[in-house]
């Protein structure tokens, strides 16, 4: 089964679509989120029991809007 994350970037360039990223977990009492390393965008928070299973996914999209830029990253579950 494959899960799609959304991520903020901060500037363009960073990542390219089809491309693999590593992502490393950041857990607070309540609640967990992810980063794209090294440092290039972060996710919204999760609930603990909805963490992600894998810490590598492949970049399906990239957009951009009047907000910033979003990655769209799918990881196989």
């Amino acid at each position: 089964m494959e899960r799609d994350v959304v991520f903020k970037m901060e500037r363009p360039g960073l990542v390219k679509e089809g491309q693999v990223v590593e992502v490393t977990e950041s857990v607070t009492p309540y609640n967990v989120n992810y980063i794209v390393e090294p440092a290039v965008a972060m996710s919204g928070l999760f609930r603990l029991n909805d963490r992600l299973k894998s810490d590598h996914g492949t970049v399906k999209k990239i957009e951009q809007n009047d907000r910033g830029y979003y990655i769209t990253v799918t990881f196989d579950e």
